[in-house]
């Protein structure tokens, strides 16, 4: 059987390394081409040296890359880039997963709001699909184009979804704290992720600012029956990977750990990559994995149900699921490449 032919644009970042990793021991496929307009003539193994043996090729440019033989190709790009290069292969008979948050939000105005620039091509923006599997798995199906969730999001989202759904909180009143590897700023270096500035600190940035917040609201939405508004705040974490999610919500009514536990079980219980775990994760427990960690308690004192959620912010926050978002597009098993359990220590 012809295995299938991907493509990674902007291949040479985190993201795109990882892409790398994950589709290299894939079963059912075959790396067509690896761009990189700043690394364009150089191998794989000179950027990246741990994938040297097992990802034996060069990067090239895009620029005027043959896409017909691609069967899928991958976006490992920057906002505003990514919605470029969609509007320029629009229309061909190939699919679409792109990692930025160009086609995230359903409209042009919260876009322009959050991301601060400008969308060129606000038509296609209701033409991708939200690829959480988790929750639209059937749509994520049916779809040649995929938006692949922030990192931030999936780890809320997972964590929320079974209480916003039930009817069971108070969603007016929901706080997210998350902390996040230092990877999660990406490949380029900046002042704000020099080492010296975050070894051995920890500090919030972007409070109500970020634009995640509305990504959150906007998919958590779907299944409230209403808008809602979060309270999200950030924190860079002096480590590479990995997110851990604490999120705070009210119950309406009088409930019990045992009835909330149960929301997460009906909701979870057949999903091979949410772990419902007794005690709170850590990062480490899913570092290198596709799996999302989750923990549930209810607070009797303060009548507040907490949930911490974990993942590995370049994998199930990024790459891990975009893969699982192909295999689902392409009719493959779900944890096709996927299967190799977390990094501990």
């Amino acid at each position: 059987m012809a295995k299938l032919q991907v493509g990674i644009i902007g291949a040479s970042g985190y993201t795109g390394s990882e892409l790398l990793r994950l589709l290299a021991g894939h079963p059912r496929v075959e790396i067509g081409a690896v761009t990189s307009e700043s690394n364009a003539g150089k191998p794989v193994r000179e950027i990246f040296p741990h994938l040297q043996g097992t990802v034996d090729m060069t990067f090239v440019s895009s620029v005027g890359l043959d896409l017909k033989e691609m069967d899928l190709v991958f976006l490992a790009l920057p906002h505003t880039v990514s919605m470029k290069f969609v509007k320029q292969v629009w229309g061909e008979d190939i699919r679409i997963i792109d990692l930025s948050g160009d086609f995230r939000l359903s409209s042009q105005e919260a876009y322009e709001k959050w991301y601060e620039t400008e969308h060129i091509c606000p038509e296609l923006i209701g033409e991708a699909v939200y690829g959480l599997p988790e929750l639209f798995r059937e749509d994520v199906k049916n779809s040649s184009f995929v938006s692949n969730p922030g990192c931030y999001p999936t780890s809320a989202i997972l964590g929320l979804y079974p209480l916003v759904e039930s009817g069971l909180i108070d969603t007016s009143n929901i706080v997210i704290d998350s902390k996040s590897g230092i990877t999660g700023a990406g490949i380029k270096p900046r002042p704000s992720t020099h080492f010296p500035l975050v070894n051995d600190s920890f500090r919030a940035y972007k409070m109500g600012t970020h634009r995640h917040t509305p990504e959150i609201e906007e998919h958590l939405s779907r299944f409230s029956g209403s808008g809602l508004t979060v309270q999200f705040t950030p924190h860079l974490l002096p480590i590479n990977r990995g997110i851990l999610t604490t999120s705070y919500v009210r119950s309406l009514n009088e409930t019990d750990e045992d009835t909330l536990l149960e929301q997460f079980r009906s909701r979870y219980g057949e999903e091979h990559f949410i772990r419902l775990r007794d005690e709170p994760p850590s990062v480490q427990d899913v570092r290198g994995s596709n799996f999302c960690d989750v923990h549930v308690k209810y607070d009797e004192r303060t009548k507040n149900t907490v949930v911490v959620t974990a993942i590995d912010n370049l994998v199930k926050g990024a790459s891990g699921q975009a893969v699982q978002n192909m295999n689902l597009m392409m009719g493959f098993f779900e944890m096709d490449g996927l299967m190799a359990p977390p990094l501990v220590p």
